[in-house]
């Protein structure tokens, strides 16, 4: 198939259909402006090295051979350094071990997500999904050109000529190196069109091949934010409020500056800042700190009066989001109603790397290096901070320590945080932002809590005829950026996502929302977003009707799901790996042993995970093993997609067991580790993951593995013990023999 490239490197990229606009305004001389800037590492733009070859904007290779991949995504563990280095040098025939990765610069003229419009960014798990034609396309426009200038050097048809590992090659026994053609590579005209590889061709795409990141990751080479220093820096620190909404009264630093290191204390909006020489001085410097908050604006509600207020809420009708026929009817006529209620706290997104950003102001430009996620929102953040222009600020893009969503920050609040105390310091030295674990757990921006509660009706044969499901909890993308692409008629799509598109064959369905504007609490997108929550609700009541009807959860669901081939795929396969038709294997004396069975699609991939328990008398228990089947498309690498599920089983186990943020008082109580329990590696069940063969564009993987894992292991804790589970983390006490 022929594809067009015409100015592949510059050209705005929008999917047809899929398109948003974020409500970011892109100045049209960012780009040049940007060439010209100096920069550390992840330098992208500006002129090339002598004899390289840089054909577009995603690509240049060195007269050494190594080809180096510009990924416009950041590399947070998911493996999109990885899974974009795959695309390109699949294409280009290049040798796997000479390929590498950089950050590209924050550009949105050139790196822009396809599917989002003119913005840059990660997010919804769509690095690969819309990269995947236009990296393929670098790969390929630069192949043509190197095969172009070995058939100009050697006087001989191009068709004549083969790529592989790296080296071209002509059946009369001539060949070079990328690295000898690089040069002349560069004098070549990019193709208008290039020729993609079907399938069947491939070599690295759909095979396991070594992750680009890892050997730098394992011997400490690998340059993260907190590892970035320049020469004179200062670092800083921030005593932020008690509570949300609270500001600065007045302070007092006579102790603060009194600490041999520390240089400068500022205020800001958001506090007040201490900057020192190193990390230490600056943590003792603000602990030093004497700060008197105004709480006058301050939100004062605990956890227990917040979600008390939500089960007030959730007894009268919200705002519909999705109706089919008539529910009303459905329940009217009902032979059995079930309905049950779910509750789910406020969560952290508790990266490995806490929160962090260094910012160089001089004059007039700046310059930063951040663990970039959402980058065209930061720039254009930053640049209504530090009344700087776009094209007068650079972002460079290091790793991140994780993310989970914290970093795609839609207030952009760490890296204005970093900018407002340089703006302060009036740009004298640069300046690194570091968040402690505590600031982060405290300070933060949080998973949105839900109150849940659902509603069936069945007919006299078991068949169900009606459903119900409201929900009550915060809108992320209300206020923000987001809100107009977002938001419809009241309704946040990210509040009801997994809840008003269920899948099952339901004739009477309504989802309905209720939305406080009254809770100040930060929140934001968290792993897999709304669907980890509304997965949890729709995946054990479903299972919870099919029992109510007498059938075996999995033949229930495949009868409803009928008009939903990925759905059923990912279901059959998976109970079909797990033995779901055999018994399980019993437990030693008193144990009790359950199987559970879950499926859910988000971000178009579809995940269905099967769970198996052990539960003791003292109702502790432990997941012995999930089987994960997958349908996300083409399978770049089928590694990092294993790598992914097992991650997202590990993260969803965590929180299913341990982690729930609290208020009191308007203050979160949680502050590190040792109350904002993680899974330990002895709690992490054996994990099996399947992939659906698929021909279909690749879809996310970085999310799809987190919804299914808590409702299939409560559908097996059920099974084990015979009862049900409805508010996370789980209380062990309710499943005691």
């Amino acid at each position: 198939m022929t594809h067009s490239i015409e100015n592949i490197s510059r050209r705005r990229f929008v999917q047809a259909g899929a398109g948003l606009t974020l409500g970011f305004v892109i100045p049209g001389a960012v780009q040049a402006a940007m060439s010209a800037a100096e920069s550390g590492p992840g330098k992208t733009l500006g002129s090339a090295a002598a004899g390289s070859f840089e054909p577009n904007a995603f690509l240049k290779i060195g007269t050494d051979n190594t080809v180096t991949v510009i990924s416009k995504h950041l590399e947070m563990g998911q493996g999109t350094y990885t899974g974009l280095a795959t695309l390109v040098a699949e294409e280009l025939d290049a040798a796997w071990g000479s390929v590498k990765v950089e950050g590209a610069i924050a550009d949105a003229t050139r790196y822009n997500n396809l599917l989002w419009g003119p913005a840059q960014g990660n997010g919804g798990s769509t690095a690969m999904a819309n990269s995947f034609e236009q990296m393929r396309k670098a790969g390929a426009a630069a192949r043509a050109m190197l095969v172009s200038a070995a058939a100009k050097q050697w006087k001989v048809p191009a068709s004549e000529i083969t790529v592989s590992e790296g080296v071209v090659r002509h059946n009369s026994g001539k060949k070079a190196t990328f690295g000898e053609l690089a040069e002349a590579a560069a004098q070549e005209k990019a193709p208008e069109t290039v020729v993609l590889k079907k399938p069947e061709q491939f070599k690295l795409i759909g095979k396991k091949a070594p992750r680009r990141d890892s050997f730098a990751k394992t011997n400490g080479t690998a340059t993260f934010t907190q590892d970035f220093k320049l020469p004179g820096m200062l670092v800083a620190m921030v005593a932020h409020p008690p509570q949300f909404g609270a500001t600065v009264k007045s302070f007092d630093a006579t102790a603060t500056k009194a600490i041999p290191g520390v240089v400068d204390v500022v205020q800001i909006p958001q506090g007040v800042a201490v900057l020192a020489k190193d990390t230490w001085t600056a943590k003792k410097g603000r602990d030093a700190l004497k700060v008197q908050w105004n709480d006058s604006k301050a939100f004062k509600l605990g956890s227990d009066e917040i979600m008390a207020q939500y089960k007030a809420m959730a007894e009268k009708p919200g705002i519909v989001a999705k109706q089919t026929g008539s529910v009303d009817t459905a329940f009217k006529g009902a032979a059995k109603v079930l309905s049950r209620s779910y509750d789910f706290p406020y969560l952290a997104h508790a990266p490995m790397e806490p929160l962090n950003c260094l910012v160089n102001l001089q004059g007039d430009h700046c310059e930063v290096w951040n663990g970039e996620q959402l980058h065209t929102g930061d720039h254009f953040a930053l640049s209504k901070v530090l009344g700087l222009p776009m094209e007068k600020i650079r972002i460079n893009t290091l790793y991140a320590g994780g993310s989970f969503g914290r970093r795609a920050n839609k207030d952009s609040d760490y890296v204005v945080e970093a900018a407002m105390i340089a703006k302060a310091h009036g740009g004298k030295a640069p300046v690194k932002l570091v968040w402690t674990r505590e600031d982060d757990m405290r300070a933060g921006y949080y998973r949105p809590m839900f109150h849940h509660k659902l509603e069936a009706a069945l007919d006299s044969a078991g068949q169900v005829t009606g459903w119900r499901h409201r929900l009550v909890g915060q809108s992320i993308a209300t206020g923000s950026a987001f809100e107009g692409m977002m938001v419809k008629d009241g309704v946040d799509a990210l509040s009801v996502e997994g809840a008003a598109n269920l899948p099952y064959a339901i004739p009477n369905f309504q989802c309905d929302l209720h939305t406080p504007n009254n809770i100040g609490v930060p929140v934001l997108w968290w792993r897999s977003v709304g669907s980890s929550h509304t997965a949890f609700s729709t995946e054990t009541f479903i299972d919870e009707v099919a029992l109510a009807a007498g059938k075996d959860p999995v033949a229930f669901r495949t009868a409803l799901l009928q008009s939903h081939p990925r759905h059923l795929g990912v279901l059959k396969l998976a109970a079909e790996k797990a033995g779901w038709n055999k018994p399980l294997k019993a437990g030693k004396a008193g144990e009790r042993r359950g199987r559970g069975v879950a499926v859910h699609e988000s971000f178009n991939s579809y995940v269905a995970q099967v769970a198996e328990v052990t539960v003791q008398k003292d109702g502790s228990y432990k997941v012995d093993r999930v089987v994960c089947a997958v349908d996300c498309g083409v399978a770049i690498n089928p590694d990092v997609i294993a790598a992914q599920i097992e991650g997202g089983v590990g993260f969803a186990l965590s929180a299913m067991m341990n982690s729930a943020i609290t208020l009191k008082q308007g203050q979160v109580q949680e502050g590190n580790f040792d109350t904002y329990a993680q899974l330990r590696i002895f709690d992490m069940p054996k994990v099996e993951t399947h992939i659906v063969p698929s021909a279909a564009p690749p879809t996310g993987i970085g999310e799809p593995g987190v919804p299914p894992l808590a409702p299939a292991v409560a559908n097996a804790l059920a099974a084990a013990t015979g009862k049900r589970l409805t508010a996370m983390p789980v209380d062990t006490a309710l499943l005691k023999a």
